[in-house]
């Protein structure tokens, strides 16, 4: 790869920009936004909608009622309106329930920054505010960038799917800024995904006096644990585990009610239709007798897939990468994001191009400050590369 024109320029302006980076990450970490937490996640919005409007980057909120909102942003590229847009996706959600903060508060130690979210995503979410604003100011990309952050992703993205699949169609490159892998790589592919809520019925009864008159939520939930369990197939890549149950009222008591949340892994190819069916199958049968399970609520991430055009977007990444001297590979995983739902809706899309980070969605999350700015340089270069494909 040659070195591309504007490159120099745009570079320059990401790293007198470091500190400022370093400065909105530690805020945006600071604003507690699990999934649930929705007045959180629209204060990140917020922030980085603030980011925005000061340099004068049109902005778009798309409101959700349960849910965090979802943020867009646009800048316009000198190719117009008809050449395909660059796609820079984050989410603003994190697993972390409200009172994590007071008990692990961002900081950072050697160049490492530690809190909750701060690899996963909130140091991508700074990553492409700040490679967008560089182009917004700097210019040089042929495509249009439309940069779209979700409140939603780590429950299975239940009211923002259906925006991200739109803000993917027609897009000729989604770069997701999931964390880069400990070993600096990038995700070409992912599983599918399924989360299921589920309960059972029972029939209380003293567990002394009238055993016989019961009927045991627990007994049937731990005969549907064993069958769900039951379908997983290593060969074929699928893997359930139910992480969660709960039930009953008392060790005296046979329980009349149980519930637990099963967590389904799959690849492309697999008929995940038929292997829900077999899921509500083993939920819904009465056994034992006078039980009843039923599945409360479920959702799902899409398998993100090679294509000959995800190929040809992951060598222009590599390619970028080797100019900064940074050795970058594609890897598999069996975590789940919505690069599935844009490589669904038939885009070349690329993950877990944000900063390096690792231990998410634990007390030792942690990102690499030191590979903030770098990222983004390799991100800003890639997008000048991809934008040659529609020079006449």
């Amino acid at each position: 790869m040659k070195q591309i024109a504007g490159y120099e320029k745009l570079a320059a302006w990401l790293r007198s920009h470091e500190q400022e980076m370093f400065d909105l990450l530690e805020r945006v970490v600071n604003i507690e936004s699990g999934s649930y937490h929705k007045q959180g996640v629209d204060q990140v919005g917020e922030l980085f909608r603030a980011f925005f409007d000061e340099a004068g980057i049109q902005t778009a909120l798309y409101r959700q009622e349960s849910h965090g909102n979802c943020l867009r942003a646009d800048i316009p590229g000198s190719g117009g309106e008809q050449t395909p847009h660059v796609l820079l996706l984050g989410h603003m959600d994190t697993v972390f329930p409200e009172g994590t903060l007071a008990q692990w508060p961002y900081r950072v130690q050697d160049g490492i920054a530690y809190g909750p979210g701060v690899a996963d995503m909130k140091a991508g979410l700074v990553m492409n505010a700040f490679v967008a604003r560089a182009f917004f100011e700097c210019g040089g990309n042929v495509a249009p960038i439309r940069v779209f952050f979700t409140g939603d992703e780590e429950i299975a993205s239940p009211s923002s799917r259906s925006l991200t699949i739109e803000m993917a169609r027609g897009a000729g490159t989604v770069l997701n800024a999931e964390p880069g892998r400990p070993t600096g790589n990038v995700v070409v592919e992912r599983k599918g995904a399924m989360f299921v809520d589920f309960e059972v019925e029972g029939v209380a009864a003293h567990a002394g006096v009238a055993h016989e008159k019961g009927a045991s939520a627990i007994e049937a939930l731990a005969r549907k644990v064993v069958a769900l369990h039951a379908l997983t197939d290593r060969h074929s890549g699928v893997t359930t585990n139910v992480g969660t149950i709960e039930g009953g009222v008392s060790v005296n008591t046979v329980a009349p009610f149980a519930r637990g949340r099963l967590d389904v892994r799959y690849p492309k190819g697999i008929d995940e239709d038929h292997l829900q069916r077999q899921i509500a199958s083993i939920i819904e049968e009465a056994a034992p007798a006078c039980t009843c399970g039923r599945i409360t609520h479920e959702g799902r991430f899409l398998p993100l897939f090679q294509t000959d055009e995800s190929r040809m977007l992951l060598d222009d990444y590599t390619r970028a990468a080797q100019q900064l001297g940074v050795s970058v590979k594609g890897e598999s995983t069996g975590g789940s994001a919505d690069s599935g739902l844009t490589a669904a809706a038939g885009a070349p899309t690329l993950c877990a191009t944000g900063p390096v980070g690792g231990n998410v969605h634990t007390r030792k999350e942690y990102c690499d400050l030191r590979t903030l700015v770098t990222r983004a340089e390799i991100c800003a270069m890639t997008i000048l590369a991809r934008g040659e494909l529609y020079l006449p």
